[in-house]
């Protein structure tokens, strides 16, 4: 009885062990690499498979997944023998299990070497202040460089990131006192501009005041010139029309009759005027023809309406 329990114990655990070495289940986005007898076989994707007990062994395993390898800190020469501490940072993932097998003994190891030697002489490619501003550029160049050395890896290297630069103490008191210099004199130039934009402003202002006052005396004295003409043009008209009507009266019954008694009149208050105001006065040879004055004027009149 003992000896029949412990066989079936034994068959038990020979069929458990079979079983696990028979059926295999591959987690999505990984692969498998199955030898036979010491020799690739092939490759298994996600899922169940059935392998043959004692003769087909896992003897890799891989994830497709994107994976992260830290690159460490290095000491790298700029162009004008500067040493600088940088490390980075390199993404990749693997496209081909059989190759990242066979291809290299640590395909993680050999990306991050490669990185840091392709790195270095990247850098000793230009001068420290460059290597702020060329990050874009080291990085691309550091991509393309370890992606060609890793493809019979069957490794795809997807972007490699520069985390830090550190240069030397003394370097970057440099830096800090040229930064810093940088900034005044930006702060100088702009304090020069806004003024100049003030002066700028001011006189154009100036300017647009003096062409806005010129421009008012202009319509100023156009609009009294204009007012003048208009004044002069009236008057003239008034006048016109006066001694028309003088001489229309003129023709009319008792006309020449109400003309010389004015004319007459007229003659004496000035002459009366003149003798006030002055002590000495050229007296007329014909003071008392006063007849003689107004047929004169007289004559006068009939000749303008004539010419009317």
């Amino acid at each position: 009885m003992d000896m029949s329990f412990f066989l079936g114990v034994l068959l038990a655990f020979a069929v458990v062990v079979i079983l696990l070495k028979t059926a295999r289940v591959v987690p999505q986005r990984e692969q498998f690499v199955i030898e036979r007898l010491g020799k690739y076989a092939k490759t298994l994707d996600a899922g169940f498979h059935i392998l043959v007990p004692f003769v087909d062994v896992v003897a890799y395993k891989h994830t497709l997944k994107e994976q992260t390898v830290d690159v460490p800190s290095q000491s790298c020469i700029t162009k004008d023998n500067i040493s600088v501490e940088i490390d980075g940072v390199i993404y990749l993932q693997v496209n081909d299990a059989r190759a990242a097998s066979y291809g290299i003994q640590d395909y993680m190891f050999a990306t991050s070497q490669l990185a840091q030697t392709t790195l270095r002489s990247e850098i000793g490619k230009i001068e420290l202040d460059r290597t702020f501003e060329e990050r874009e550029t080291i990085n691309s160049q550091v991509v393309h460089a370890v992606d060609r050395a890793a493809e019979p890896w069957g490794v795809k290297i997807l972007r490699y990131e520069i985390k830090d630069i550190v240069p030397p103490a003394s370097v970057k008191d440099a830096l800090e006192k040229q930064m810093r210099a940088e900034r005044e004199r930006r702060a100088v130039v702009a304090s020069s501009e806004g003024e100049r934009q003030a002066r700028i402003n001011v006189s154009e202002g100036e300017r647009q005041e003096a062409i806005n006052l010129s421009e008012a005396e202009k319509l100023r004295q156009i609009n009294e010139a204009e007012g003048r003409a208009e004044e002069i043009r009236l008057i003239a008209e008034a006048t016109a029309a006066g001694v028309r009507a003088v001489g229309a009266a003129v023709s009319e019954p008792g006309g020449k009759d109400a003309i010389n008694l004015r004319v007459a009149e007229q003659w004496v208050i000035e002459f009366g005027k003149l003798a006030k105001a002055n002590n000495t006065m050229i007296v007329p040879a014909q003071l008392g023809d006063v007849s003689t004055l107004v047929s004169t004027v007289m004559g006068t009149m009939g000749n303008i309406q004539k010419s009317d």
